[in-house]
């Protein structure tokens, strides 16, 4: 990382929303830029900065949340006209605040993304996108899950503006007037787009979960150029733009995180992108622009963050380093700041104290009613893929006091390295009130965003229930509520793989002439494969009297990232991969017909279980047929087998430890020791670290292999409760071929 860029704070406005700051063209070369940044509020700022001040150049009155801003124009001129999204109203602003355009969508949603090229504007609310020419309606299209972010490409190979919708399901899809055209897998949800370059077929996405790449869009299909993957676990990506900060001639790639994170990638000799600046925020990046603002000649990267602080991260030099001996001064124009800044600060504690003061006087009276303050929650609670956890994240506008954390459902905490809080656990009981966890977190001065970690079980559900109480007066709280599903730990994907094996894993193995194993069944191709494993699925079929949204809503209910929208079509297939065994679930379903199958029979066991209770919720009658295959529970203990193995090896290092630290320092050394406990010594922190991180990782690995060996037999009208006992004394002296053999003789 070879690029420095200092730190300025210009102006805070209210609480932003994902993309709503813009920089306008300069009006020279090298001159500086003014900035329009829109908040909650319904103010539309705009300002430029001249001797280190913002100076405003004008400012809306207060309205409707605004969610969105772009810039926009005539073809061939300047994009200065700005371009702002309240509700389903879409407005447009000169770059000196005169309002021209006042145009009502009429759409049933609030618009939370849109695009301006010309006389186009392409709006997108939840589900649906609307194209308007000259402020007419010209196309229309219902995606299929909710729709992040939307651009458009304009090539002059294409008669046409080509748009490309970000949507959570993993994919992006590229229209054609009102039609698809077809659609792009990507690795996460998609989160933010933008182009490339102004003129061309490539575009920038980024995903909720920390990942980056360039697609190039071609009129039948595309390409993946590269992809930077989230291998630090850092935040998800809500704002990218593309602009030549380190002046190689190559336009750079700006990223802003929601932990705060901004990112600079340059691109080395082979085009690959390298990270060549990072800087750390303390709350969330909502937009981000390359460009020159502070000073004439000096490039910067200016961020817009949740509370709506505008930061510069500049290549001016902010500050001489003084040598040996010399005298420290500040300048004139540095000590007039100084002097403007006590002078403002001084106001400001007037005013606060003549606002307690009335405030004390009003509500010792007897009419008086406390007005309770209202604060903005940012808040996302999403499954991570790497350690099957589900991440918290909440952020306020203002300092957060304390934190409680209540669970209807059994979850475990797990350690967050960037959560500062101090966390203390009430002892809660579960059999009449069905508290399974109370856990308060008390944060540090200035804390306005949180993270935290849980690990849910599957098969048991209901709602976890976050209290944000912030430092303000008079004390109020806020609540949320995060719903903890039946397969809480099964993530969509876009294919399962019907022809994979775990390790150790040799059943159902076909040797012959076939292309494929579905050429198995149908006897093709010329080609020897030998050792190809069919997956074993086990299978669930409901037949009932239930419409398509009822059985629509029962799979929401069950499953994460299902779009509570009921599907085009008369049927929908959906595919899942579970974050924590890596087993797999396919579910199509229609009106009044259910199939699902999965290669774990817990997984079935659980999903026949909540369906049947939630269609007798609505007195609706099933026809439930199974078709259960016994290789799948050897092929299931494969998938534990090696995480099993590894935590039974790691705490019999961690129970090793203490013993050998003290032979240690009886002995003077550890050099007698053979290397594999000399490896354990010298690895001691980072083994205690990583078992303080995985609490009740052996407990839960214990209780899946038992559900399992319950569910295997309940299918067979089998109590085997009382052998349970047996099958944990097979667990504690641990041995794959012993436990299978268990299973199958029991």
């Amino acid at each position: 990382m070879d690029l420095r860029l200092n730190r300025v704070d210009y102006i805070q406005v209210g609480v932003t929303a994902q993309k709503t700051m813009r920089l306008l063209p300069p009006l020279g070369k090298k001159a500086t830029q003014k900035v329009a940044i829109a908040d909650h509020d319904g103010i539309l700022t705009c300002f430029g900065i001249k001797k280190g001040e913002a100076v405003p150049v004008f400012k809306t009155l207060p309205g409707q949340k605004i969610a969105r801003m772009d810039l926009g124009g005539a073809a061939g001129t300047p994009q200065e006209k700005i371009f702002v999204c309240s509700g389903s109203q879409v407005r447009g602003f000169t770059k000196k605040g005169k309002q021209f355009l006042t145009f009502e969508a009429n759409l049933t949603e609030s618009i939370n993304a849109m695009h301006v090229s010309g006389a186009d504007l392409f709006v997108c609310a939840s589900y649906i996108y609307n194209h308007y020419c000259d402020c007419k309606d010209q196309d229309y299209y219902l995606s299929g899950d909710k729709i992040n972010d939307i651009t458009c490409l304009s090539t002059e190979n294409l008669t046409h503006l080509v748009p490309v919708l970000a949507c959570q399901d993993r994919v992006l899809r590229v229209l054609q007037r009102s039609e698809l055209a077809y659609d792009i897998e990507v690795p996460g949800p998609p989160s933010v787009l933008e182009l490339y370059k102004e003129q061309g077929e490539e575009i920038l996405f980024g995903t909720t979960d920390g990942k980056i790449g360039l697609v190039e869009i071609g009129e039948l299909s595309a390409a993946t150029k590269w992809e930077i993957d989230n291998d630090k676990k850092k935040g998800g990506i809500l704002c990218i733009d593309n602009y030549d900060i380190i002046g190689d001639g190559v336009n750079d790639i700006l990223v802003g995180r929601d932990d705060g994170t901004v990112e600079v990638y340059g691109f080395d000799s082979s085009n690959e992108p390298t990270l060549r600046f990072e800087h750390v925020l303390s709350e969330s990046v909502t937009s981000i622009q390359g460009g020159c603002v502070g000073k004439e000649s000096y490039d910067e990267v200016l961020t817009a963050t949740y509370t709506g602080w505008v930061t510069g991260l500049t290549t001016e030099p902010q500050k001489a380093e003084a040598g040996p001996g010399d005298e420290v001064r500040m300048s004139k124009e540095t000590q007039s700041k100084v002097e403007a800044l006590r002078a403002e600060l001084e106001q400001l504690q007037v005013k606060v104290l003549q606002g307690r003061e009335q405030y004390q006087q009003t509500s010792q009276s007897s009419t008086a009613v406390s007005a309770v303050p209202v604060f903005s929650i940012n808040d996302k609670f999403t499954l991570c893929q790497d350690d099957a956890s589900y991440s918290l994240t909440l952020e306020v506008q203002t300092a957060i006091d304390n934190l409680l954390l209540q669970s209807d459902v059994p979850i475990d905490l797990l350690d967050v390295d960037k959560n500062s809080a101090v966390v203390s656990f009430s002892e809660c009981d579960s059999e009449p009130n069905g508290n399974f966890l109370l856990a308060t977190y008390r944060c540090q001065a200035n804390t306005t965003r949180i993270e935290l970690k849980v690990r849910s079980i599957e098969g048991q559900y209901g709602t976890l229930q976050a209290y944000i109480t912030p430092r303000l007066q008079p004390k109020t709280c806020q609540v949320r509520q995060y719903q903890i599903k039946p397969l809480s730990l099964h993530q969509r994907t876009h294919s399962i793989d019907q022809e994979s094996c775990p390790p150790n894993s040799f059943t159902n193995i076909y040797t012959g002439w076939p292309g494929s194993v579905r050429d198995v069944l149908s006897g093709a191709s010329p080609k020897l494969i030998i050792g190809v494993c069919l997956v074993p699925m086990n299978r669930l079929s409901l037949v009932g009297q239930f419409s398509f949204a009822e059985i629509h809503s029962w799979v929401v209910f069950c499953l994460p990232e299902v779009p509570e929208k009921t599907p085009a079509g008369e049927s929908i297939t959906f595919y899942f991969h579970n974050t924590f065994l890596g087993t797999q679930l396919e579910a199509t379903y229609c009106k009044g017909e259910g199939h699902f199958k999965s290669d774990n029979i817990s997984t079935i066991s659980i999903l026949s279980d909540v369906l049947s209770k939630e269609a007798t919720k609505k007195k609706i009658n099933l026809n439930i047929s199974y078709e259960i295959s016994d290789d799948s529970v050897s092929h299931t203990l494969n998938m534990i087998h090696p995480k099993l193995e590894y935590q039974l090896l790691l705490a019999r290092k961690v129970q090793l430890i203490d013993a050998l630290k003290e032979l240690q320092v009886h002995e003077g050394n550890a050099d007698f020791l053979i290397p594999e406990y000399r490896n354990i010594l010298d690895e001691s922190a980072n083994l205690l670290e990583e078992y303080k991180k995985q609490p009740a990782h052996l407990e839960r690995l214990y209780g899946m292999i038992t559900d399992l060996f319950i569910d295997k037999f309940k299918f067979k009208g089998q109590n085997v409760k009382t052998k349970v006992s047996s099958l944990l004394e097979i667990l504690d002296n641990y041995d794959l071929n012993s436990l299978l053999d268990f299973f199958n003789e029991a």
